[in-house]
């Protein structure tokens, strides 16, 4: 794996009523960083800031050993060697999905190789389009043909600014499977800006919260999704993100391997890795004393009770301990808690139904 380079700032800048200060800020350039966020607390304009793309910015920024902002001196965009996908795809209407890919690499110095051509196509699923006016291609279409644009450039840092916001249901999925996929073939770091957070569940490494034009914190997606306080936590409630490896579909089910454990999922795997994600809403998760043996829920999961936290309305969000050691949450009623006499260090069932577990 390539070594992480840093990237470490304190960014300003105004725009009308609203105020970008950012805060000093340092964190490695590796995987996936998102910029998390309520709509209007600074994301897009700390990326453009970042990116240089506003010549009113102030402040600084240290990427690894080159220094692109000291006040208001900075590098210019086109020397960043950043690659760009918007939440519109941003491409030429005049042009074929061809002349897209190709317009990039006429400005390309001629120091800086480009990505293959034909592998790249083919990974984006966009060969058969080619030929195709951009005008006649669907939402997701037209982020594959963005997003190859950007990654023909061979960028040392990708930009997105909410890809996927425009996309249905169907086309968002299949689009977080690609882009994991590229990311993790092509190794190159990305800031990605989204306000949903089954997207940072998905893909983060790390999460910049942000608030008001400012950086609150910067976390692991781990640090972020084991506070009871999470702003990843939507009206869903909490979430956790188990890391597990991929095992051969049975019975049309896939399971995924939890240390000594076995989760099974239901319906076919949503990502060719052997290493992926499982996100398992708090609410989907019941507990039992012992293991049940005639019931229609195959996930028994033997955890441990780490804390009960009182979240109000007569319910508790407990924190369990999977045998791995990886962190599991589960939503119970006061009255069940009492009923079954939960308890911290007590060593319980946690069962999850298949069809209620994604990756």
């Amino acid at each position: 794996m390539k070594q992480s380079i840093q990237m470490q700032g304190n960014l300003q800048l105004e725009l009308g009523h609203f105020k970008l200060d950012t805060g000093p800020f340092d964190f490695p350039l590796q995987g996936i960083t998102v910029l998390f966020g309520r709509s209007g607390s600074g994301k897009s304009t700390l990326l453009r800031a970042i990116a240089g793309l506003d010549k009113r910015t102030n402040g600084a920024l240290q990427v690894g050993g080159a220094v692109w902002q000291v006040g208001k001196s900075h590098v210019k965009t086109a020397s960043r060697d950043i690659g760009f996908v918007f939440q519109d795809a941003a491409l030429f209407p005049h042009m074929t999905v061809r002349e897209n890919l190709l317009y990039g690499l006429k400005r390309l110095p001629k120091s800086v190789t480009p990505m293959d051509f034909d592998s790249l196509v083919d990974k984006v699923g966009i060969r058969d389009k080619l030929d195709r006016a951009v005008t006649y291609l669907s939402g997701g279409e037209r982020q594959r043909v963005a997003i190859a644009r950007a990654l023909l450039m061979r960028p040392k840092l990708l930009c997105m600014d909410e890809p996927l916001s425009a996309l249905d249901w169907q086309a968002k999925a299949e689009m977080l499977t690609l882009l994991e996929n590229l990311i993790a073939d092509y190794g190159i770091p990305v800031l990605y800006i989204t306000h949903v957070p089954a997207e940072v569940e998905r893909l983060a490494d790390r999460v910049v919260f942000m608030s008001k034009g400012r950086i609150e914190s910067v976390e692991s997606l781990q640090e972020a999704l084991n506070r009871v306080d999470s702003p990843l936590f939507d009206e869903q409630g909490a979430v956790s993100v188990i890391q597990a490896k991929m095992l051969s579909p049975e019975h049309g089910l896939t399971p995924v391997q939890l240390g000594q454990d076995t989760l099974w999922l239901s319906g076919p795997a949503l990502s060719d890795k052997s290493a992926v994600r499982v996100r398992v809403l708090a609410k989907d998760v019941s507990l039992a004393l012992s293991d049940p043996q005639a019931l229609s829920i195959i996930n028994h999961l033997e955890v441990t009770i780490v804390e009960l936290i009182p979240q109000g309305s007569h319910r508790l969000l407990v924190r369990l301990r999977l045998r791995d050691g990886q962190n599991l949450f589960c939503e119970v009623t006061q009255h069940s808690a009492d009923r079954l006499a939960l308890k911290p260090g007590l060593v319980v069932f946690a069962l999850i139904k298949s069809v209620a577990v994604t990756n």
